[in-house]
């Protein structure tokens, strides 16, 4: 399996968190995210470099990581401004993950329409093209979720696991590459929907089904598996984000 540049820490994938050039970036990206400083707006470097005691470089490195995700860019004579969202790099983790906290639910319901698009194909080629050692990948994530299944953080990463070795399986690059972006949405759904408390014993069945399919080598049932179980991760997050039933989404998915 080729590990993905998504998600090394450099622009364009997930940031590390860790230390303070991470938490810099963290930080300010989601200031931005949720409009504390407007599109079209100019960020006063001197300012802000005051208000948070770090040094210009820090600041500036911390801007040209935020700039390499669409969010800021430097205009001679203006300084660093604010980009519209339309220029925003939607299908960055970081991005994505910043947004979780202002749109929520919704924008999950809408990636895992996305996922739905994706991943059943994905599950098709990777049982036509896994190798003993992809299977061995998928069995050992699944096992740590079933360990890790009342810790929500945890589940979540082996959860994403699970997902990304898969997209690996399938021998397309693009696609393992895509996973980066179900990281963000796995991630927050996991943590989302079982720190309510809910469905902690069903996850399992779904992708043992998934598994199985792939081991056997079965692409038809690979498919249909994944179909089912994004199915069953769409209906969980709908009872989260509308739990009464009032709307924003059908709860389908396209065939």
């Amino acid at each position: 399996m080729q590990q993905s540049d998504f998600g090394s820490g450099r622009a364009g994938g997930f940031y590390p968190r860790r230390g303070l050039h991470g938490q810099l970036v963290d930080s300010l990206g989601r200031e931005i995210v949720t409009g504390r400083y407007a599109p079209g707006a100019t960020i006063d470097v001197g300012a802000m470099q005051a208000e948070r005691e770090v040094s210009k470089t820090a600041l500036r490195e911390a801007l040209r990581v935020l700039a390499g995700k669409g969010l800021v860019e430097a205009r001679q004579k203006r300084g660093t401004i604010v980009r519209p969202e339309a220029s925003w790099n939607l299908l960055d983790p970081d991005v994505l993950r910043w947004q979780f906290g202002e749109a929520g639910p919704q924008m999950l319901v809408a990636l895992t329409e996305v996922r739905a698009i994706v991943e059943p194909p994905a599950a098709r080629l990777a049982a036509e093209r896994r190798t003993d050692a992809d299977v061995a990948a998928l069995e050992q994530a699944l096992e740590q979720m079933v360990e890790t299944a009342e810790d929500p953080p945890a589940h979540a990463a082996a959860d994403v696991t699970f997902h990304r070795v898969l997209l690996a399986a399938s021998g397309n690059d693009l696609l393992a590459r895509i996973g980066a972006v179900f990281d963000a949405v796995l991630r927050a759904r996991d943590e989302l929907v079982h720190r309510e408390g809910r469905h902690l014993d069903d996850f399992r069945g779904p992708h043992e089904a998934v598994l199985a399919a792939i081991r056997d080598q079965d692409a038809g049932r690979a498919h249909d598996a994944m179909r089912e179980l994004i199915a069953k991760s769409q209906s969980d997050t709908l009872e989260v984000a509308d739990p009464a039933g009032s709307g924003g989404a059908d709860g389908e998915l396209a065939a």
